[in-house]
Order: C-alpha cells, then structure tokens, then sequence
C-alpha cells in the first residue's frame, strides 16, 4: 500500500490533515522537527512518526527513502518547501505542499525540468484558495479559450490560525504582485479596489499576493492575473498603510517581535464555527480590448474544511499515479472538475452573458 508522510503534522491544519487521511485509510506516516509534539500525537492517533530536521540534505532524502509522497504541511513554506523538495528529489518521492506563497510555488516551478529526469510530480499549493481558485481558472479557460486577462477573488473572512500569522509575517515586506504578460510584476500592497458580487451582493475587494497568480497562470496559459480577497474597510486601511510601514518589517529586531505576538493568536477556528463557515469564490475571464468577458462562481464550506479536504485528495491522487511527473497544478493536473470532487462544492455557477450594467469596474486605489 503506497505511504503518504505528513510532514508538520502536529499544526493545526497539518493534524486537521492527518486525522482525514486517517478516515480516509491513507496509510500515513506522522512528521516534523519536534520531537514533543510528534510524540504526543503519535501515541493518539496510534500512526508511525518519524522525526527529522530539514538542515541536511542527506537526512530528508534519507528519511524519505520509503516514502511514497510527502504532503508538507509546515509553514512558512519559505523555510520548509524547498529542503523537502530537494530529499523528494534525491529519493524519488512525489511532493505536495498547502503553500500559498508565490515565491515558493515559483521556486518548484523552476525544478520542473529535475522533477521530470527524477519522474517525481512536485504539485504545491493543494489548498484553499488555490484549488477551488484553480479549478474556476480551469472552467472560466474552457468558457472562453481566447482569454488574455483572469481574475480571481475570495470572499471569506476567517481568523488566521497561528500558521497562517507566521506566514504572513514571514513576507510581510514583499508587497503585493500581480501577473502581466505573463511575467510577475510587483505592485504596493492593496494596489487595486474593485466591487465585486461574489454572489451575495457587490463588495469590496483588494488585490492580494496569493499564490493563484502563479497557479492559475501556468494552469490556463492566461497572461494577465489578478487575485482579489474581502477586506473591511480597516484592513484595506491597514494594508494601505503598510505601503509604508514594510521597510520596519525587513528589521529583525521588529520581525522577532511580531513573531512572538503571533504566539497569543488561537491556533484556529473550533469544529462548530468551521462546520458554519463558507467561501465565495468569483472569477472573471477576458479577452483583449474586453470585446468578450465571462464570469463563474463558486461556493465551498470552510477554509480550513476545503483545505483538509483538497489536500488529501489530492495526495490520494498523486499516490494513485494520476498525476504527471514535473510541475503541476491541482487543476492542470485533476482537471477543472477536481473541485467538484470536494464535500460540499455543488458545482459552477455561470453567468453565460453578463450585461454591461453587470461589468465590474476597477476602482484604483
């Protein structure tokens, strides 16, 4: 029976994971640096655990060797991704991740070709927003094949577990970025407003540095990206605000400290809000000079359920060898009805030809 190790499984969201692929009789490994941790949840879940730090090379592709893939759910991914990637590499296991860090989707990107002599399938970002976000690109893509700009947007406003607030310390001084001509552009941080209906009324949203600026790209062949999410008006003020603020992030000093406030964020939503949340996802696909334009929705149980659910599904799909070797998307490599396969995702919602009134105006800055 091929072996799924979960390395970071003892995180709030690498536990969620775990505890899944339990239910779901993955045969799984339990992992991580810390050695407490691991052991506590090993004795729980009664699952195997092998703990290895990430500083040797040799150590992962070592611990590895009987591996037949490794979901890493340990965040940031900035510092985790790619010594994993590496011991995948060096022992000729598959890789799946829950990043939704460009940098990082982009650095996997760039060992497509190691991945292919290697005939290991390295496929990042197998979470929410991306799957559900990629699938959407996927449908919008076949809506309209001659498509040159996508964009995308979330609307869900959830507390961030303790993960997701390292994570987003841990960049807090990359601003944000956008996909044109199909290269990555840096743009300030909340560079663009737009009112959006994602499905229950127009509201605004801003751009945000998600990692569906690359995934969707190299999904679709789409060489505009745009990714919008719901703020509050005193987060779009915040965020504005850090235009100005991030050089203090670059101190150490400053991040050591931000760091160590992120301590007292609760580790994440209980069972009983997670059951009650939901997501909107809209999309919207043009052509040049917008003679054409389509748009798609999607709605989803909770991020945190998403999540869970699309990464072990997707790790039961590269286990099964559905999967291409090399660098791939969830939906360039399940298709765009891989979300539908999802608890609780019904299906696309399609506006098939929206009218001028419905168009949705960028509002900058």
């Amino acid at each position: 029976m091929p072996t799924l190790l979960c390395y970071g499984s003892y995180g709030f969201v690498g536990d969620l994971i775990a505890r899944e692929a339990i239910d779901r009789d993955v045969n799984l490994v339990l992992a991580g640096r810390d050695g407490d941790r691991l052991s506590e949840q090993v004795d729980e879940l009664d699952r195997p655990g092998r703990r290895f730090d990430l500083d040797d090379p040799e150590t992962v592709a070592d611990a590895l060797e009987d591996v037949d893939c490794v979901l890493n759910c340990a965040g940031p991914f900035s510092n985790t991704a790619e010594p994993l990637v590496d011991g995948c590499l060096r022992s000729g296991t598959d890789y799946v991740d829950i990043t939704g860090e460009i940098p990082v989707i982009e650095s996997i990107h760039d060992r497509d070709e190691e991945a292919v002599d290697a005939d290991v399938t390295l496929l990042p970002s197998a979470g929410l927003s991306t799957v559900p976000m990629d699938c959407l690109a996927a449908h919008l893509a076949e809506r309209l094949p001659d498509a040159t700009s996508l964009a995308l947007g979330v609307d869900s406003f959830r507390p961030p577990s303790i993960g997701t607030v390292r994570t987003v310390i841990e960049g807090a001084d990359t601003g944000g970025a956008i996909r044109r001509d199909g290269r990555l552009e840096p743009v300030p941080t909340a560079w663009r407003t737009r009112e959006i209906d994602f499905g229950r009324g127009a509201r605004p949203a801003v751009t945000m540095p998600m990692g569906d600026v690359s995934t969707a790209h190299y999904t679709t062949g789409i060489p505009n990206v745009e990714v919008y999410a719901v703020m509050p008006e005193p987060a779009r003020t915040a965020l504005r605000l850090h235009r100005y603020l991030a050089p203090a992030f670059e101190l150490t000093p400053v991040e050591w400290t931000l760091k160590k406030l992120a301590g007292f964020v609760r580790e994440g939503p209980g069972e009983w809000s997670r059951e009650r949340g939901s997501a909107y996802i809209w999309g919207e696909a043009r052509t040049d000079g917008d003679d054409e334009r389509v748009v798609s929705r999607l709605q989803t149980p909770d991020p945190y359920i998403v999540t869970v659910n699309a990464a072990v599904a997707t790790a039961e799909r590269v286990l099964a060898g559905d999967a291409d070797s090399g660098f791939q998307t969830p939906a360039g490599a399940f298709g765009a009805d891989f979300v539908l396969e999802l608890d609780g995702v019904e299906g696309f919602f399609d506006e098939s030809a929206p009218d001028s009134s419905s168009a949705i105006n960028p509002l900058l800055r």
